[in-house]
């Protein structure tokens, strides 16, 4: 969709002489066009833009037709504004770099030095981060991504401001004058914002077993069920997301972290006493159930954490269905009594007894026993993907992560 706008627009461009002209102002239309196509795929990933488009999304009532709630359901399908906007916004740099080197040739530049290598600097950078984010270079360096998607794009957005100074310095403009100037701050302020919430709390840590730890925190923040958080062991290192977990009538929350990765093996073999906490509580996938009168649940090992918010809340009725390896033992009674005792019928299925099952034979069972009008799956994305398909098939709404970015 963004690729087919901004091709529209590039059409009516060349009929009307918007683009390589050599002239100043297309340098600037060009310019323009960039900047509103990354800042689009910047502030789409913003975690107060994030909630604002669920808030919209849930407050359509379940009386509304079934189709309907059925789409607005699908509103965290928004990553493809994230890569979509980035992409072509780089594209658009690349074609304003291209046009100040032929102006530079033809000796009708009035663009200096500086404008033109921070232009290639930028665009070298955002090709790195292009790069660095397709899925199988991401996928095998996802340390590398997140530290090039952090710290280059820091320096992306300092250079933009830098571009857009020299730039009209060059032009003799005023810069406050200008559309990018106030792009650049709103943009800018969503970047920062996050990081003025960092915070370091202390975290209370509790292992059932060798392979999950059950985080507590408790530092005078009650989410709201549906959410994540972002921790690390220190301010600017990794970070990962979690499910929180809040408990009706009960300050603060848990998460539920599996030993899935190196960082998650570390948090478990050696928890730490304090951990960063960064960014605004975000909505997340099952924050959709609302939209519906009743759902269904679907869930695979250490996919119970972004479930159990909702068991516990009990906003809409549902069932469950949760398959893991033995899951006392992996998870402790505890847990697994809290979920039976705040859940209709809720199937566990011990996988070491019983095997791998059917989920989606299991889902669509589960459907028609309790009425139920949609799926909610966490699971991993190959099961995901396979019953989210399989019950939008039969004409049932599914939702599940799509990991599109």
């Amino acid at each position: 969709m963004i690729m087919l706008l901004n091709l529209i627009i590039f059409i009516m461009g060349l009929q009307h002489g918007w683009w390589f002209t050599g002239e100043r102002y297309a340098f600037q239309n060009i310019a323009n066009m960039a900047l509103a196509n990354i800042s689009l795929g910047i502030l789409i990933r913003q975690q107060r833009v994030v909630n604002a488009l669920f808030w919209l999304a849930i407050r359509i009532p379940t009386s509304w037709p079934l189709w309907i709630r059925w789409r607005a359901g699908k509103v965290f399908h928004f990553g493809g504004l994230h890569y979509g906007g980035t992409v072509v916004g780089t594209t658009w740099f690349g074609f304003l770099l291209w046009g100040m080197f032929q102006s530079q040739l033809n000796d009708k530049s009035t663009l200096s030095g500086l404008t033109l290598g921070i232009s290639a600097v930028m665009v070298g950078l955002m090709l790195l981060m292009i790069v660095s984010a397709i899925g199988p270079v991401r996928a095998k360096f996802h340390n590398g991504f997140e530290k090039i998607h952090r710290f280059v794009g820091w320096a992306v957005l300092g250079l933009f401001w830098a571009h857009n100074v020299s730039i009209m310095h060059d032009m003799g403009e005023n810069l406050i004058q200008t559309f990018s100037f106030w792009v650049l701050c709103l943009v800018t302020l969503s970047v920062i914002s996050p990081w003025l919430t960092l915070k370091r709390v202390d975290v209370h840590v509790l292992k059932p077993s060798t392979h999950v730890a059950l985080a507590h925190f408790d530092y005078g923040d009650t989410p709201f069920p549906g959410s994540s958080n972002a921790i690390s062991r220190t301010p600017f290192g990794e970070y990962h997301s979690f499910a929180n977990i809040p408990t009706p009538g009960h300050e603060g929350y848990r998460f539920a972290i599996s030993r899935s990765g190196d960082w998650t093996a570390r948090f478990i073999d050696n928890p730490p006493q304090k951990v960063w906490v960064k960014g605004i509580t975000t909505s997340g996938v099952a924050r959709i159930e609302v939209l519906f009168n009743r759902v269904v649940y679907v869930g695979t090992g250490s996919g119970i954490g972004p479930i159990l918010p909702h068991l516990l809340a009990r906003q809409v009725p549902c069932r469950l269905i949760w398959s893991t390896r033995s899951p006392r033992k992996t998870y402790g009674d505890t847990l697994v009594d809290e979920i039976e005792a705040h859940t209709e019928k809720p199937l566990i299925w011990n996988t070491d007894e019983w095997g791998k099952p059917d989920l989606s034979k299991l889902a669509l069972q589960a459907v028609r026993e309790s009425d139920a009008e949609a799926v909610i799956v966490i699971s991993n994305q190959k099961l995901t993907r396979r019953v989210v398909h399989d019950m939008e098939t039969l004409g049932i709404p599914a939702y599940g992560a799509i990991w599109d970015s």
